[in-house]
């Protein structure tokens, strides 16, 4: 059986990088417990959005260049796309919008298999077959 993977999406992801809401001691004990953890293209993407458009931007990025080596970084790829597809099908069935970043996310967290997203965002617990957890202590 794979091992399981935590997939943190773009507030989570900044979390850890910035030492906030009790993330980072999460991802300690997932890995601990043999678990991988990461994030993925999509959220890396806006991640960096909200690091280039700081106001303490070199700041910033000298304290994220820390952390981002130590995730995995999970690509969207062909297996993703075609997931993707299919999410934007199903969820248009259940008349549930959601913002294509969050479809992506979603959809890597399907290929890997044995993953839990973790997140904040309630639309992603609407996905379904998505395991959602929120790991923010405060």
């Amino acid at each position: 059986m794979t091992p399981r993977r935590y997939l943190l999406d773009t507030g989570p992801a900044q979390d850890y990088l910035f030492d906030r809401r009790g993330v980072p001691g999460r991802v300690k004990r997932a890995r601990s417990a043999g678990a991988k953890v990461g994030t993925c293209t999509p959220a890396l993407g806006e991640v960096v959005a909200g690091l280039e458009g700081s106001d303490t931007k070199e700041e910033n990025w000298a304290i994220a260049r820390r952390r981002l080596g130590k995730l995995v970084c999970w690509p969207y790829d062909t297996a993703a796309a075609y997931e993707f597809g299919r999410l934007i099908a199903e969820l248009r069935r259940l008349g549930r919008p959601m913002q294509q970043v969050d479809i992506q996310v979603a959809a890597i967290a399907r290929t890997l298999g044995n993953c839990v997203v973790v997140s904040s965002d309630t639309d992603l617990s609407a996905v379904p077959g998505l395991v959602v957890e929120n790991w923010a202590t405060g």
